[in-house]
C-alpha cells in the first residue's frame, strides 16, 4: 500500500499579515497621511526657525477623494432639488420694536364720575414665514423657478462647478395675532390719569379688574399684530431679515453639503423672491 504524505500547510507569519494590512491602510488613507506628515514637518521646522516651503496638501477622507473624481455623469440638478422639498415651512427674520398704546375704562356709577386711563410701553416680537417647499408643481421645468447649470465635470482631483438659481414666494407677515409676542418682562406703565374719585371703594372695585395683566397683554398683543402688518418700519425689515436667514439656510445647509458630496463646489448662487 502506498501512502501518501501531505505537506504541512505553511502558516504565514503575523507579522507579514500586519505589514499588508498597514500598507493596505497606507494606500487608502494616503491623501489624510500625507496631510498629517507634511503639517508635522512643517511644524517642526518652523519651531527650529527653518523657512521651508513645503508641498500643499489638502486633507481629505477617501470618500471624499473618490466622489471628487468618479462622479462624472451625475445629473446634480435633481439631488439639490430633492434636499429642498424637505424643508419645513419655518418661522425667520425676528424682528423687535417698541410702541405705546393707552387703555382707558370708564364706567360712572350714576352721578359719580369714574374713569381711569394709563399709557404703557410694550415690546413685540414677530416674525414671517417663509414657504422653502411650495410643492412639486413649484418646482416643475415649466415653472422656471429652479436652475442647476453644471460650469464644469469633476475631473481626477478636482471638484466640478455648479451654479444654482432659484426664485421662492415672498415671506408672508403674521397672520393673526397668536404669531405675536409681547414682552411683559420689558413693558411697563407710562402714564396714568383718573377721575378725582378714583381710587375710591366703587370706582377702585369697577375699573381695577378690568386693568388685569391678562387684558393689557391681549391689547397689547393686538397693537404690536398692527404694527407687524402694516407700518412699513416694522414690515420692511422682517421681510428683509427673513429673506437674508432662508438664503443663507437654503445654500449652506442644502445645496452646497448636496453638491459636495456628490462632487461638486457651489460657484454661484441666486434666490429670487415672486
Amino acid at each position: 500500500m502506498h501512502m501518501v504524505r501531505l505537506a504541512k500547510r505553511r502558516r504565514v507569519p503575523l507579522w507579514v499579515k500586519w505589514t499588508a494590512v498597514l500598507a493596505l491602510a497606507a494606500v487608502v488613507f494616503r491623501r489624510a497621511i500625507a496631510f498629517a506628515v507634511v503639517a508635522a514637518l512643517s511644524a517642526g521646522l518652523h519651531l527650529l526657525g527653518v523657512n521651508a516651503h513645503l508641498p500643499k496638501i489638502g486633507f481629505a477622507w477617501p470618500w471624499q477623494t473618490i466622489s471628487a473624481g468618479t462622479r462624472t455623469d451625475t445629473d446634480v440638478g435633481p439631488w439639490v432639488l430633492q434636499k429642498i422639498e424637505g424643508i419645513a415651512k419655518p418661522a425667520l427674520g425676528t424682528e423687535t420694536f417698541t410702541f405705546v398704546f393707552t387703555h382707558k375704562v370708564s364706567k360712572s356709577i350714576g352721578f359719580w364720575p369714574c374713569w381711569y386711563a394709563s399709557t404703557f410701553y410694550a415690546v413685540g416680537h414677530a416674525s414671517a414665514t417663509v414657504d422653502l417647499n411650495p410643492g412639486p408643481g413649484w418646482w416643475s421645468p415649466a415653472a422656471g423657478h429652479y436652475q442647476a447649470r453644471v460650469l464644469s465635470r469633476p475631473a481626477a482631483a478636482t471638484p466640478g462647478r455648479v451654479t444654482v438659481s432659484m426664485v421662492l414666494p415672498r415671506p408672508q407677515l403674521p397672520q393673526s395675532v397668536h404669531d405675536i409676542t409681547v414682552d411683559d418682562t420689558l413693558s411697563g406703565p407710562l402714564d396714568a390719569q383718573h377721575s378725582w374719585t378714583y381710587p375710591g371703594l366703587g370706582c377702585g372695585a369697577l375699573i381695577r379688574p378690568q386693568f388685569s395683566p391678562s387684558v393689557l397683554y391681549a391689547q397689547a398683543q393686538s397693537m404690536a399684530f398692527f404694527q407687524a402688518t402694516h407700518d412699513s418700519s416694522v414690515t420692511s425689515p422682517l421681510v428683509r431679515s427673513a429673506e437674508s436667514e432662508a438664503t443663507q439656510i437654503i445654500r449652506d445647509n442644502f445645496i452646497q453639503p448636496t453638491l459636495n458630496a456628490l462632487g461638486y463646489t457651489l460657484a454661484g448662487f441666486r434666490l429670487g423672491w415672486a
